[in-house]
């Protein structure tokens, strides 16, 4: 074999590799874990429901404009909310989505998938219940929980204890639907797209990237728009990463209760840890040149809502989810992918949690401690306090799951 054939070999080798093959689950969790704090260092961490919400809230003030009611919840959206190529959470977003949409793309892996009809009610009841455990839980399943305990923030353990119950109850109402409900198998239908076209969507989706990020990066009038250029970018890479290695965190959740499979939620373990590290050095009181300020706002993700507003917050999304079939996260990842049920929950998702989060800010609810309490766990034990807490309480649900991947002692019946 000449030289120039073990080149082009390994090129095809190195493409299988990064763009067809799906990658193991605990080197994309490093991968997304590495993402996060990257992203934290730039400027801020990730989120999902940040840019949902803000799509949300332009699909409102859309209403709001067509229809010139008085009916009290338009009053919310009397004034045109930040553009969604402004907004850091909205322009993370569209990153996320369109690095998913490359990376599926690149693998051959893009179509339009509709799914039978039962799933469209599906879609909008998950939506609605995703958007309202996002708002009393401080975020979705990246801000109210991956982040909240990378940031070394408590609501995050709150939230998960109630993700787990959901998850829990989704699952059996799943297996129930499967079971007595019929109507609606039908109508599912995949629409496939030529490779060269689709290798041509993937040609736009990066250009679309070099292009808004060089703009933005451009920008010598604001700061803060030129910061977005790493934002998009970063943000992007997470999508990619999520996609190719099919990385869900609901997924953590739910098999070790439906089939005893541990693998995404050690994943997910190691991944908030190395999270927890970079924002700990992030966080920590270290000057910035001669400005004096915090390296990352400490108050992050760290949220007023540890207390019953996480816990139930939690339960309710971690339900939506499963009527989803995806998280915050991976109801992105999976638009990108081209499922089009997980683009029917997007804008109930978007609406719902909205609504609610005026209705909370509004009344000031998490500002007066309805929800819960704020604890930056720092405040109380230290950083190396904190990352012991975290590092500890990751052992016991590792040695939880693992135990119950031997013994089945918590899977939930058919």
């Amino acid at each position: 074999m000449s030289e120039q054939s073990v080149v082009v070999s390994k090129l095809k080798g190195l493409y299988k590799t990064m763009c067809q093959t799906e990658w193991n689950a605990t080197v994309t969790g490093i991968v997304v874990a590495f993402f996060s704090v990257m992203i934290m260092a730039w400027w801020r961490p990730w989120g999902a429901v940040g840019a949902i919400r803000n799509w949300g809230d332009w699909i409102m003030y859309g209403l709001t404009t067509l229809l010139n009611t008085d009916v009290w919840i338009f009053g919310y959206y009397d004034e045109a909310p930040r553009s969604m190529l402004v907004s850091s959470g909205s322009v993370i977003g569209i990153g996320f989505v369109v690095g998913a949409f490359v990376s599926a793309c690149l693998g051959r892996e893009f179509a339009l998938r509709l799914p039978p009809y039962r799933e469209w009610i599906k879609a909008v009841i998950a939506g609605i219940l995703m958007g309202i455990g996002a708002a009393l839980a401080g975020g979705c399943n990246v801000g109210g929980f991956y982040n909240a305990l990378g940031n070394l923030g408590a609501n995050g353990f709150t939230m998960m204890a109630g993700m787990v119950l959901g998850v829990v109850l989704g699952l059996k109402l799943l297996y129930l639907e499967m079971e007595h409900i019929s109507w609606g198998d039908g109508g599912s239908k995949t629409i496939e797209f030529p490779p060269v076209l689709i290798y041509l969507f993937a040609i736009a989706g990066i250009l679309f990237l070099v292009i808004k990020a060089y703009g933005f990066a451009g920008n010598e009038d604001s700061d803060y728009i030129a910061s977005l250029g790493g934002i998009i970018l970063i943000a992007a890479a997470l999508g990619y990463a999520m996609q190719r290695g099919r990385w869900c965190m609901v997924q953590g959740f739910r098999e070790p209760h439906m089939t005893g499979d541990t693998t995404m939620a050690r994943s997910v373990m190691l991944s908030i840890m190395i999270v927890a590290i970079g924002a700990a050095i992030l966080k920590y009181a270290v000057p910035v040149r001669a400005e004096g300020e915090a390296v990352l706002n400490a108050a992050y993700y760290v949220r007023g809502t540890f207390g019953w507003g996480g816990v139930l917050g939690g339960f309710i999304f971690g339900l939506g989810a499963m009527f989803a079939g995806g998280c915050g996260s991976g109801t992105l990842w999976r638009v990108g992918e081209g499922q089009v049920k997980l683009m029917m929950v997007v804008p109930f998702f978007a609406v719902s949690n909205s609504i609610i989060t005026k209705w909370f800010v509004d009344n000031d609810f998490e500002a007066d401690g309805v929800f819960g309490s704020a604890v930056f766990l720092p405040d109380v034990m230290g950083y190396g306090g904190s990352l012991l807490l975290i590092g500890v309480f990751l052992v016991i649900w590792y040695l939880v799951v693992v135990w119950n991947e031997e013994t089945n002692k918590l899977i939930v019946p058919m």
